[in-house]
């Protein structure tokens, strides 16, 4: 699986059972990114997108145990550490600044063997830049 995350500098996702903000330019580039493949979420995540825009959205509370290899999974509010054996990439936008945070992305990246193999910023419509990091073992 392809693992997207929206991050801030200190890897926080989620301050008080919120997500720390959401981009409208993010989503689209999302949808772009993954058109034709499988996005996978929960219905948190769902609720950021119109029912009608992704025919390729798939909704399940149990998604990262359902999605196979090639097929991308959104994740705001929950762990993705236990699912890092199914993971191929890893797709994380930061939104270059820090947020207050009680919920982090998890995997601990150099540690774990991955690396940074491209970065790529653009502008956001609620942050003047956003950065896509692509991390692969």
């Amino acid at each position: 699986m392809i693992l997207i995350a929206a991050v801030d500098d200190s890897y926080g996702m989620m301050f008080n059972h919120r997500r720390q903000s959401q981009d409208r330019v993010l989503r689209q580039r999302m949808l772009e990114l993954t058109a034709g493949h499988t996005l996978w979420m929960n219905a948190y995540s769902a609720k950021q997108f119109a029912k009608d825009t992704a025919p390729n959205i798939r909704i399940s509370e149990t998604f990262l145990d359902e999605a196979h290899t090639g097929e991308y999974c959104f994740i705001e509010d929950m762990a993705a550490l236990p699912y890092e054996a199914k993971v191929e990439k890893i797709l994380l936008y930061r939104w270059n600044r820090t947020y207050p945070g009680d919920f982090y992305f998890d995997i601990p990246l150099e540690a774990h063997g991955w690396k940074a193999v491209q970065a790529t910023d653009f502008p956001g419509s609620s942050h003047a830049c956003i950065t896509e990091e692509q991390w692969i073992k």
